[in-house]
């Protein structure tokens, strides 16, 4: 299904009402997404907007964590906040996690969606398996913990991940070329003015680092150990900057207590408020991070770009290190010998791309809901077979 089909244009007059396009909105369906972590906010703002220029009414959910909220004020999202971080105690966790899905409820069974959308957020998928809403999840780590008996109705990700390294049915595998950070870095546009606004000069080598995300159930301790070394080895030389990103304010007070002279010294800041994260990465010179989407983001903009992540290595980040677009960094001597301490040669703007990976997500999107509107046993039952125009999304194995 293309974009330009006719079927899917919104049919109201070229300057409607505001009513007549909630009217118009309505008739096509309504789809909930749920920003429960950091890198969804970037991710879902252009899918959103793209949904809605089609037609169709979007509702978002917001879970109150790291910098979620922010970033979804930063890029002016109409959400509602329900939910927060429980943690790093796994049985704290599970306990926040279905609770927040009780707090779910009340408004998807005021808004009544007809899919929940998102990436791999656990508490959605709780509550639109006992609603019998249909889901889909949205995902590029295979290795990501599934559970047997609730899972969702259809899972999207790169085709570089081969059907067998996902514990799923291979017939409800929807996929798209490239990665995930393609769908939101073409409409990235730089502005110059983040490296003045943080106090950093032109001449500047500028590193823009971010802590492992100590909290996840994924953390490998080793992580933590090559970002030490990243930063203590950095600091030895006199012409870079440290930009660094903590994911929360306990990890912020870490990184103040541990690394003080440094920024007493100014060569390591860290912002006062939640900035653009592509922006940033565009204006400096190379990246260290201990998470994936960072590390990919930069990777989407050809910024140089080095992963001291010590989990499980999923296909995606293989591929991107097997091009060339990501380096691996696997002990301490890594750090010392493969990191390159220079100045990017950095254009006005990025590389111009398409928006093709956007609108083959979106289109998938659609024709789900589609099938959703003209078949209501989709809701009735999660068994229902894959729409025609996916079917041949990829061969069942690989």
């Amino acid at each position: 299904m293309k974009r330009e089909d006719g079927a899917l244009a919104l049919a109201v007059s070229p300057n409607p009402t505001k009513g007549g396009r909630a009217q118009a909105a309505a008739a096509k369906g309504k789809i909930w997404i749920d920003l429960d972590n950091t890198p969804h906010v970037p991710f879902f703002t252009p899918i959103v907007e793209e949904l809605e220029k089609r037609g169709y009414s979007v509702v978002l959910t917001v879970r109150d964590c790291f910098q979620v909220r922010e970033l979804a004020d930063l890029w002016r999202l109409n959400y509602t906040v329900i939910g927060r971080h429980s943690g790093k105690n796994k049985v704290r966790k599970l306990v926040g996690l279905c609770f927040r899905a009780l707090e779910l409820i009340p408004t998807v069974l005021r808004e009544k969606p007809d899919l929940a959308v998102s990436v791999c957020s656990r508490s959605q998928l709780i509550v639109s398996t006992f609603s019998r809403i249909p889901s889909l999840f949205i995902g590029d780590y295979e290795f990501a913990t599934s559970w047997v008996l609730i899972r969702p109705t259809w899972l999207v990700c790169p085709e570089v991940i081969p059907n067998e390294a996902i514990r799923f049915d291979a017939s409800r595998i929807l996929t798209y070329p490239g990665i995930k950070e393609d769908v939101y870095v073409p409409r990235f546009v730089p502005d110059p003015s983040i490296r003045s606004q943080l106090g950093l000069q032109e001449h500047d080598v500028v590193a823009t680092i971010r802590p492992p995300a100590s909290e996840a159930h994924y953390h490998n301790p080793q992580s933590d150990e090559l970002f030490a070394a990243a930063v203590e080895f950095l600091s030895k030389s006199h012409d870079v900057k440290l930009v660094a990103l903590p994911r929360n304010d306990k990890q912020g007070m870490e990184l103040r207590k541990r690394w003080a002279y440094l920024l007493r010294s100014r060569t390591m800041l860290i912002p006062d408020r939640v900035v653009n994260g592509l922006n940033l990465i565009w204006h400096s010179d190379f990246v260290i991070s201990g998470g994936g989407t960072m590390n990919r983001e930069a990777a989407a903009l050809d910024v140089p770009v080095y992963s001291v992540f010590r989990g499980r290595i999923g296909a995606v980040d293989q591929h991107l290190a097997s091009q060339g677009r990501l380096v691996l960094l696997k002990s301490v001597e890594d750090v010392q010998t493969k990191i390159v301490i220079a100045r990017r040669n950095r254009p006005q703007r990025p590389v111009v791309r398409a928006d093709a990976i956007l609108r083959r997500i979106v289109d998938q999107i659609i024709v789900l809901m589609d099938a959703k509107q003209h078949s209501p046993e989709t809701r009735e039952s999660s068994g229902a077979k894959r729409p025609g125009p996916l079917r041949a999304s990829r061969p069942a194995s690989r």
